[in-house]
């Protein structure tokens, strides 16, 4: 963790950084996502020396991946649903589309 920063964005990095290597992200890279996930926080709470005017005006960093979740109204993923009729072993599903490969994944 940078300088200054307080227990509460100590926990904060930590929890973060636990999550992402529990999802299968190496520990380097978990710890830099980790940090500048915390860093971007701090600036838009006033709590660092220096900041960019994007970090204290982008929406925040949960609302951020809140939107990317993939739980919302799009669904999962094409390559998500490509994966699972794979394990499924679905035949053709390399040359259908993403509806298409839903549809297949539901019937099945």
């Amino acid at each position: 963790m940078p300088a200054g920063s307080n227990a509460k964005r100590e926990r904060q990095y930590e929890h973060i950084k636990e999550g992402l290597v529990e999802r299968g992200r190496p520990e380097k890279t978990a710890q830099e996502i980790a940090a500048r996930t915390v860093n971007k926080e701090r600036a838009r709470h006033g709590e660092a020396r220096e900041s960019s005017r994007l970090s204290r005006e982008d929406m925040s960093s949960s609302r951020r991946g809140g939107l990317r979740s993939h739980s919302g109204s799009g669904g999962r993923t094409k390559a998500q649903l490509y994966n699972e009729a794979k394990n499924m072993n679905i035949e053709g599903r390399s040359k259908m589309t993403k509806a298409q490969l839903q549809n297949a994944v539901d019937k099945h």
